[in-house]
């Protein structure tokens, strides 16, 4: 018995290339953006965007004081320390507390008229 191989051959072809200019996933209208859906969205966007710097422990400023979360559960001051305790993050709000001579005192942050340094 003998074993023969057979001898395959491949031909290849040139690939062109097409270019493509995105015209498919544009749907020919313009974007209304007073709607009420781009308004809303913008909000949205708005939100979570200041959520993250939040989070992240960006720098913000507080009656021209810079503090910043430190992602452990306290705002600390930049120059003194710390400030207060968070209980809650928010879509929008932060609530905290500290003890100022043996009482609780409440601090609430609203997140959209925080300023953040960059």
């Amino acid at each position: 018995m003998s074993n023969k191989l057979n001898k395959v051959v491949v031909k290849v072809s040139k690939v062109e290339t097409v270019k493509v200019d995105n015209r498919v996933n544009n749907t020919g209208r313009p974007v209304n953006k007073k709607s009420a859906r781009q308004v809303r969205l913008n909000k949205q966007a708005f939100y979570a965007n200041v959520n993250a710097k939040f989070k992240q422990g960006n720098q913000f400023k507080v009656n021209n004081d810079v503090y910043k979360y430190d992602g452990k559960g306290c705002i600390v001051n930049t120059i003194t320390g710390y400030v207060c305790n968070i209980d809650y993050v928010g879509r929008t709000k932060v609530k905290g507390y500290t003890f100022v001579l043996g009482k609780k005192v409440n601090v609430e942050l609203n997140l959209k008229t925080l300023k953040f340094v960059s």
